[in-house]
Order: structure tokens, then sequence, then C-alpha cells
């Protein structure tokens, strides 16, 4: 197939866009750096509504992973009305767009987040489950409602609800447990939904190659809670992890909205539709995902 992808520079998409480049398939990027331009990147730009319509010639499918981190900085209204905007306003300009060509794209597949089912508390939830509430939930809610252009235009669209990118937490949690200075957060008790890259990946694969459409839960199948999580990491690393570190301190650097709906709530999201499939985990558990990283 030819696959358009944006968010290709970041830690899902590059590693995406190898795997695809490996299965023989020609890839193509969005940029928003124009110096980034070439023969397989094209320039768009959110924000001005602008995307360069060279970028859709013999397009079969888009994969949509673009959108500013909820979690690199403190929330302020201004940053959420930005983590807003990069992820509404793109998927809304790339699926206006796409019902605007004469020949659209087959599928387009669209990032979306476990967010939206809110904190969940002890109750597992699947595809079939309502929204939850706060501003992740509102912003997965409008982010998903946006490709609503491409699929009225005949466009097969699959959501893809991301749960947390195991590599992602490890990347920052790890110079503190090796030190033997970690700790569960809060009182360990609240679930976290999570998947490895790799499996992240192979999912976007799956859809690339299968008809579904609607929401898919890219999560793994074991949900883990923080206090398990954190007994696991100290464990591969043979060190302690004495020091918990209270709700309220998170709430103080963080701010009390962003600790509750990031860290501190739980998020207990079965992949229903993925494990009815039987589709392949290669990471299914919490401590084969923690010791492939280690080994890297």
């Amino acid at each position: 197939m030819n696959v358009l992808v944006t968010g290709a520079s970041g830690f899902i998409g590059s590693a995406l866009v190898r795997d695809l480049a490996l299965e023989g398939h020609s890839v193509r990027t969005l940029v928003r750096d124009k110096t980034r331009v070439g023969p397989d990147a094209f320039f768009w730009d959110p924000a001005q509504l602008l995307v360069d319509d060279a970028a859709w010639e013999g397009v079969d499918a888009v994969v949509h992973l673009a959108g500013k981190s909820i979690a690199a900085k403190r929330w302020t209204k201004s940053l959420k009305d930005e983590i807003y905007a990069s992820r509404v306003d793109g998927t809304t300009l790339l699926a206006t767009a796409m019902s605007a060509l004469e020949h659209p794209p087959r599928t387009f597949l669209s990032a979306s987040a476990v967010g939206f089912y809110g904190d969940t508390g002890p109750i597992a939830v699947s595809e079939e489950s309502p929204p939850g509430q706060g501003f992740l939930a509102e912003l997965c809610m409008d982010w998903e409602e946006a490709t609503a252009p491409a699929a009225e235009s005949g466009v097969r669209v699959a959501i893809v609800r991301i749960g947390v990118v195991i590599e992602t937490v490890l990347e920052k949690m790890l110079p503190v447990f090796k030190l033997g200075l970690g700790g569960r957060i809060g009182r360990g008790g609240q679930s976290m939904s999570w998947i490895a890259r790799e499996d992240l990946v192979s999912v976007f694969r799956f859809l690339l190659a299968n008809d579904w459409v609607g929401p898919v839960n890219a999560v793994s199948p074991h949900v883990v809670t923080n206090a398990d999580f954190t007994r696991v990491l100290a464990s591969a690393l043979d060190k302690p992890a004495p020091l918990p570190v209270p709700a309220l301190a998170l709430k103080l650097l963080m701010g009390g909205e962003m600790a509750e709906e990031t860290i501190l709530k739980s998020n207990a999201v079965e992949p229903k539709r993925l494990r009815d499939a039987g589709f392949p985990f290669a990471l299914a558990s919490i401590d084969d995902a923690v010791r492939a990283y280690l080994k890297q």
C-alpha cells in the first residue's frame, strides 16, 4: 500500500514507518517543518488549515499519530488549548481534506487514547463502554468525532485508543529506581492500562490489513496496578522501592487536575476486540515488557 503517516518522527511513528517500509509498503509523511520537505515528505500546518495537495496522490491509507504531548509540562489553560487544538484541528483538517478528494484513501486510522473512559475505578471497560468525564475524556470524544467527515465520505475509519506506552514510563522512572529510590505513587491501587511499543505498532499494521471500523482499545490484556508495576520494576533491577510518592506531593508538583487525570486515576481498559480476534501480543505481561526494555 501507499501509506501517509503523521507524527512519523515520534516514538510510535518512527517505529511504524520503519516496519511498514520493511514490509514493502510505500510510506510518505506529513511534516510541519518546511526544511524536512522532500520527495516523500509533504508540508502541512493544522493551525493554518494547510496540507499539500500532492501528499494525497495515490494514497491508500492514512495513519494519524500527530499530537502535542499531554505529559511534557504542567497544564495551564493555554497548554490545554494547545493540546486540544493539536489533536482536534489536525484530525479535522485531514478528515475534511479526504472528504473533498475525488479518490480518497480507503482507510483512515486515527489515534485516540484510553483517556476516553475517564477514571474507571475498579470497573473494567471495553470499546462498548461510554465515555468518562474530565478534560482528557472530552478531548478524546472531540478528537474522535473529528474523523466524521472522512467516514461520511466512505473512508473506512478506525479509532485506535492507545494506552500508556510502557517504554515512555520506564524511560522516566528508571534513573530513580536504579538508585533504589523508587516507590509506588499514592496508595498504588490505581489501575494502569498499558501497551509495549512493539505491540502498538503491530496493532496499526493489523488494522491496515483488516477491514475493522470504529474504536479499538490498544492495550495489553493484563492491566496492572501502580503497586504491581513498582514491584515488577524494582524486582527486575534487584533494587528496593521504599519511597512512595504521596498523592498530595504530586498534586502540588503537577497541579491537581493533571495529577488526577494522568497518574492518580484508575484506568482499567480491556482490549476486547483484539482479544476476541486472537491478536498475538508479543509482550502481554508487564514482567516481559519491563525485562525486554532493560535488555535494550
